[in-house]
């Protein structure tokens, strides 16, 4: 018989864990609480070479079209002009980029949407998983790879809470056939930055939504990390046009359109023209930044992974790369540890807590 695993959550970080595990001979369910496709809910991203090196040992493929390379780092003053230019070269990717061949890689019988998990008991040796509707899935392993607010974690470490850092991220992607000619000469491929005082916003190209690198049909991804610095403005920008207060998981349709156009109207204040003119022709959403820290990411046959365990802020572009990291050592750990189970998650709890 198989030892099994349950993944809960169905993101990148769950991804990893659950196609590692699999390749280890693990029979691994995963079960994620969003019923439709996360595939449409990404933005861009910047690759790293830890992280190509765990796609390629799950044999994904990185060919030239998997992201668009940037030679030139540039930061530019509020009138558009260039005051620092550094060249490093770069893979700007896509988040769907990551997530498709991952998704596809197990068989979709193991991948189970809109099950939302809610707690877990413990049965003769089992780890028992309970969901919402009632059912139930039992598994020698449970990972937690649920993101900033895990279920899980709050199971594993109850009291753990995020601790909201004062900023957000606002965010957007432009069709480059949507901007204009001149701005598009202008952008070239480089990746940007622009530094208002406290504040620092990032844009770059990544692959288009057919997943296209060609000139014309990528996408301009940007990211701009301001203050908000109580959690009264915070709750503002989480409240929808009808009054209904969403938390800090704030639905990029439901921001009200009195919030997009205060941002873009302060992209046009405060940032070079080139950059504004993407915030503008975009449909501007935001992330919260928030810090967790877990005292321990694995306890009892039951493991955390990616944001679960640990946030690294977004702002220094590892978080995907971490959660990769996290799954390749908790692979490993369970790998080399000749059957002992329990030794192999106290070995990923000191190397990666």
């Amino acid at each position: 018989m198989k030892t099994r695993a349950i993944v809960i959550g169905g993101s990148l970080g769950g991804l990893f864990a659950a196609n590692l595990l699999q390749d280890l001979g693990w029979e691994v369910d995963v079960f994620e609480r969003v019923g439709d496709d996360l595939a449409s809910r990404g933005a861009g991203i910047g690759t790293h070479d830890e992280l190509l090196a765990v796609l390629g040992r799950l044999g994904i493929e990185i060919d030239d079209r998997f992201g668009v390379r940037v030679a030139e780092r540039i930061c530019l003053d509020p009138a558009g002009n260039p005051i620092y230019r550094l060249a490093w070269g770069h893979m700007m990717s896509a988040w769907a980029r990551i997530y498709r061949p991952l998704k596809d890689r197990l068989a979709a019988p193991h991948y189970h949407a809109g099950r939302n998990f809610s707690g877990l008991t413990r049965d003769r040796g089992k780890i028992v998983a309970h969901f919402d509707d009632g059912s139930q899935a039992r598994a020698d392993l449970l990972i937690g790879a649920d993101g900033l607010h895990s279920t899980v974690r709050a199971r594993l470490s109850p009291g753990t809470e995020p601790v909201y850092a004062g900023y957000v991220g606002w965010r957007g992607v432009v069709e480059e056939s949507a901007i204009p000619a001149r701005v598009r000469d202008c952008l070239g491929v480089h990746y940007y930055f622009a530094l208002p005082p406290g504040e620092m916003m990032l844009c770059y190209p990544v692959p288009g939504r057919d997943d296209s690198i060609s000139p014309g049909h990528r996408d301009w991804n940007y990211v701009w990390y301001r203050p908000t610095a109580t959690q009264r403005e915070l709750r503002d920008l989480c409240t929808d046009i009808n009054g209904r207060y969403y938390g800090t998981a704030m639905p990029p349709p439901s921001v009200r359109p009195d919030v997009t156009r205060k941002i873009k109207d302060l992209a046009r204040s405060t940032l070079a023209p080139q950059i504004a003119e993407i915030v503008e022709l975009s449909q501007p959403f935001f992330q919260a930044i928030f810090d967790v820290e877990s005292p321990r990411i694995a306890l009892e046959r039951v493991a955390l992974l990616g944001d679960a365990a640990f946030v690294a802020r977004p702002h220094v572009g590892m978080g995907v790369t971490k959660a990769g990291l996290d799954a390749i050592c908790h692979a490993k750990s369970i790998a080399h540890a000749n059957g002992d189970l329990d030794g192999a998650l106290e070995r990923y709890d000191r190397l990666r807590g």
